[in-house]
């Protein structure tokens, strides 16, 4: 099911820190936003699989976190094998190994994705010290209509968003520090 997702603003939370990685996921946040921004969701000749207005997002925050002292990267991962890395809920265990080696050298991780991605993310990295945010929250299941134009290009038309609650994450994300 396609998670419809907003942003989150982590930079207040996470400037604490001296480092900050950034973990992708890259299917609902990508549409999300896209959808959000009514911009396509793939130019694949011009962009091949990243989303503009995500990429967009990422950078924004990466410079935000650099203007205020941080040293920051973004862990994008494999895209290959698709579709099971660009996911990070499909990750398999080489692209969760991978992770948790780069993510040792970060004192905050920031989580692009949805609960499930958080939860994740918090799973692989528990046997370190890093601090994990959600850097976006769920406001539904979404329904999108695609519309196709040449040369590959693909947008979705937001249809509908069905409210899905988190109630558990939505209290770790008040508490969180």
């Amino acid at each position: 099911m396609p998670i419809y997702l907003k942003d989150v603003y982590m930079i207040p939370k996470v400037a604490k820190f001296l480092s900050a990685l950034i973990v992708l996921c890259r299917f609902c946040p990508a549409a999300s936003l896209a959808m959000r921004k009514e911009k396509p969701y793939i130019e694949f000749f011009h962009r091949f699989l990243k989303t503009e207005s995500y990429e967009q997002l990422i950078n924004n925050m990466q410079s935000q976190l650099e203007k205020e002292g941080l040293k920051t990267d973004v862990f994008k991962g494999s895209l290959l094998p698709m579709p099971l890395n660009f996911i990070i809920c499909f990750w398999n265990s080489g692209q969760r190994k991978k992770l948790l080696k780069h993510a040792r050298q970060y004192e905050a991780i920031i989580v692009m994705g949805c609960e499930a991605a958080y939860q994740s993310v918090c799973k692989i990295l528990k046997s370190t010290d890093c601090q994990i945010f959600p850097g976006m929250e769920s406001e539904g299941v979404f329904e999108a209509i695609p519309k196709f134009r040449l040369p590959f290009n693909i947008s979705l038309k937001l249809s509908n968003v069905i409210p899905v609650l988190y109630p558990d994450m939505q209290s770790k994300t008040e508490d969180s520090p």
